[in-house]
């Protein structure tokens, strides 16, 4: 399995506009600096983003989880199709 097959950026939005553009307020690279939207101007630090951008963020979760079990179930289906290949009293389907 190819694990950056799986690999999403999610696109965090300004709660107030919607705007996705921001910039550090501050030099500082700590997770609770202060982010401006460039839409609005509303200043909010990177935590209170993400927590504002949950829903989104699970859904994409969500999404990456339904694709890794699909995945993982048709690469098990052809291990055992494959083990069992010539055999005439065993399918796999």
């Amino acid at each position: 399995m190819d694990a950056e097959k799986y690999n999403r950026s999610v696109t965090l939005l300004c709660p107030t506009c919607g705007g996705t553009q921001f910039s550090p307020v501050s030099p500082d690279n700590t997770e609770s600096e202060l982010q401006k939207c460039a839409s609005c101007a509303r200043e909010i630090t990177r935590d209170e983003l993400i927590r504002e951008n949950s829903e989104n963020i699970s859904e994409h979760v969500n999404e990456i989880k339904k694709e890794v079990t699909n995945d993982i179930a048709n690469e098990l289906k052809k291990q055992l199709a494959s083990a069992f290949k010539g055999s005439k009293f065993i399918k796999v389907k």
